[in-house]
Order: C-alpha cells, then structure tokens, then sequence
C-alpha cells in the first residue's frame, strides 16, 4: 500500500508478501475470512501510519484455523492486560492489527496467543469475522458503557455503517427499544427491518427523549446527540467519521447532567461473550457485501462511497 490522503485507493495494492514472522508467544491463522472496516481506509491515508511502516498489509478482522486447525475468531487489540489495569484496551501501547503489525487481508496472519477465541460451529467464518471490531465496538458500548439496562431506549445515529448495524442487530436482541437515524431513506427501511422500532431522518426531533445515544459520527449529528437525551442521559462515542470538532455544548451537558463516554474496542473476554452472545440469541451480522479478497477493490470503493448497509467481508481460499 501506499499513503494518500487525497484519494485513498490509490495506494491500495494487491500483491504477494512473505509469510508472517512468528515472535515468541505468538501463532499464526489461516484466514478463511477477513471485514472491512473504516479504520482501513482511514490507514491508506496515512491516519496512524507513516510512510516508514510500509508496506503494511491492512485488516483488523479474521477468522479462521489455527495452527492446531481449530476455528477461531481473531481478536485485533494487541495489548497487555496488565498494563491496563486489566483492560488490554487501556494499554498505552496498545495497537491494532494493521498498525504496528501487519494485517489479516491476507492468506495467514500472526497474532498472540491470547488473541484467539474460539468460534461456534453455528457462525459461519463470515459471520464471526465480522465481529472484532464494529460489533465488539457496540457490544462494549451497550453492555459495558451505557449503564442501561434492557427496555432502555436508545438512539443509534447513522444507521448503515459497521457500528451502527452492530448496534441495531445486538440491541434489539438484547431488549433495548432502538431507534435510528440517516440521510437515506433507503437506510431508515433497512435499518427497521434490521430491528430498530423506528428511524429517523438525521436531525429529526423525536417523539421523545432517549436514556442514550450511541454516537460514531462526530461533527455532523453531535448536536442532535446532545438535544436527544434526558436529563441524566448519556452518549457513548467510539468514533467521529465526519469530523471530531463539534461546538460542545458544555452548558446543555452540565445544566441536564448528561455523561459522554468515549469507548473504544473491546477486550479479549468482551469478545468471547459477544461470541456466546450470538451464539445463544440467534443475533447474527448483517454482511452487506461479500466478495473475493482478490476483489478487495470494488468492497474499499464501496466503503468509501458509504454505499454499504452492513458489513463488507472477504473470502480467502
């Protein structure tokens, strides 16, 4: 790959590499699966790489057989646990595959140890790759910092992306009434037949206030985020694609109590309850494209366009 912040597929490169170096603690998966994410495209334009680290093979999520040919789902924090206090994503060296160690959009990849959860026979590798990412992200969000309980309402801003299915599909399996909102018509159908009560045009006021607001917008809807909730309401905030500068409206969020949470990934035992989670409820991920990692292309220029409903995967083998 190469960097460019202008147009980013155009450092996108298909090719061959070397077979992954193993460290000590370390083991290698033959993927059979990998998703896509925002994270890549924000990588070819250079957010958290430098032109030194290249050539980096791209992907956070995989699954597939591990050297003792067990199925696995890959977990793509590489952190310690201890560092953080017991929370590998609070490590201050933490990383992600893709940054300081190559990518699963490839054949195999190496990982920790540590870092493998078993997968269930009931998810396909499809599925299960999907889920280190935009659905450990909204399983976090909602079970570990909302502080919500089931029946609760929240607001899902910007139905459509990774995150925001995760959180319309894990919600709704969980109990909490969800509501939704994008610019697309098309979306707000989709987006209630994934599960959310209702959807809303972006901006919308709403029937009524809501117990939470799962925000990965940024810019864009953070004033709708802050005027939605209740008095002692709460946003949770994994990410910011439109940008990460709003007004902040300091006197709303301290006149009403209301609580921002910033939230990012999940650990290793989060994912393997998500794992057991969709195992047990039924709820599985909404795969919007599935092509060959060959293709890899055609899925980056849908990501980017933000065409997608739900996730775009790659098969591998």
């Amino acid at each position: 790959m190469r960097i460019d912040p202008e147009d980013p597929l155009h450092g996108l490169e298909l090719g061959e590499r070397p077979d992954p170096k193993v460290p000590e603690g370390w083991t290698t998966v033959s993927v059979r699966a990998a998703a896509l994410n925002h994270h890549d495209l924000f990588s070819l334009r250079g957010v958290g790489l430098k032109e030194d680290q290249l050539p980096m093979i791209l992907g956070c999520d995989a699954a597939g057989i591990d050297e003792d040919g067990h199925e696995v789902v890959v977990h793509a924090v590489i952190g310690d646990p201890d560092a953080g206090g017991g929370d590998e994503t609070l490590d201050p060296r933490r990383s992600l595959l893709s940054e300081r160690y190559q990518g699963a959009l490839a054949e195999k990849v190496a990982v920790p140890r540590r870092n493998l959860v078993p997968k269930p026979e009931g998810l396909s590798f499809e599925e299960a790759a999907c889920l280190p990412t935009a659905y450990l992200t909204a399983y976090r969000m909602l079970f570990t910092k909302s502080g919500l309980q089931p029946g609760s309402t929240i607001l899902v801003q910007g139905a459509g992306g990774g995150v925001a299915t995760a959180l319309i599909t894990l919600g709704r399996a969980a109990g909490f009434r969800v509501w939704a909102t994008s610019r697309s018509e098309e979306k707000r159908a989709l987006a209630v037949d994934l599960g959310a009560d209702q959807a809303f045009e972006s901006g919308a006021r709403l029937p009524e206030r809501v117990d939470a607001v799962m925000e990965s917008v940024g810019d864009a809807t953070w004033g709708h985020s802050v005027k939605s909730l209740k008095p002692g309401g709460r946003i949770v905030i994994c990410g910011a694609t439109s940008g990460h500068m709003p007004p902040a409206e300091l006197q709303r969020i301290f006149f009403l109590q209301l609580s921002v949470v910033g939230s990012t990934m999940g650990t290793k035992a989060e994912l393997g309850r998500l794992v057991q989670f969709c195992e047990q409820t039924g709820a599985r991920p909404l795969i919007g494209m599935r092509l060959p990692l060959a293709e890899a292309r055609e899925g980056f220029a849908a990501m980017a366009l933000g065409e997608q409903f739900g996730k775009i995967v790659f098969t591998v083998g």
